[in-house]
């Protein structure tokens, strides 16, 4: 079982931080845009970051807890979680800013259990 104390909620912010530097990585670059199917716009900054916090949370955290991510629901279709459960990642909230380079976007993680939010890091790169 998994505990939710501060622990576990630094844990969760540093994998949001290393996200939040690949992030930025891509920011200095000239990246490419592409459309997702409701119009709104991905890049690879997005797929990166996902990437990283999905490995993370599963190799550093939990594999048992399911991960239900905005860009893989995007690339999959929504995935109902196994039981009460589960992380909410959206690894780059504010991808239009971003792709503006406003600096305006930030990298979200929560862990959802029975319906509500018991954990959550809004990280501001």
């Amino acid at each position: 079982m998994l505990t939710i104390d501060l622990t576990l909620l630094e844990r969760v912010a540093d994998i949001a931080k290393r996200a939040g530097a690949q992030i930025l990585t891509v920011y200095k670059t000239d990246f490419e845009v592409e459309t997702k199917g409701d119009n709104s716009p991905v890049t690879q900054a997005d797929q990166l970051a996902e990437a990283l916090i999905t490995q993370a949370i599963q190799s550093e955290i939990s594999a048992d807890i399911p991960i239900v991510g905005e860009e893989a629901v995007e690339a999959e279709g929504l995935k109902q979680p196994n039981g009460p459960l589960f992380w909410l990642v959206d690894p780059l909230d504010g991808t239009k800013e971003f792709v503006k380079r406003s600096g305006e976007f930030t990298v979200n993680i929560a862990l959802i259990e029975n319906g509500r939010p018991v954990l959550g890091v809004v990280h501001l790169p």
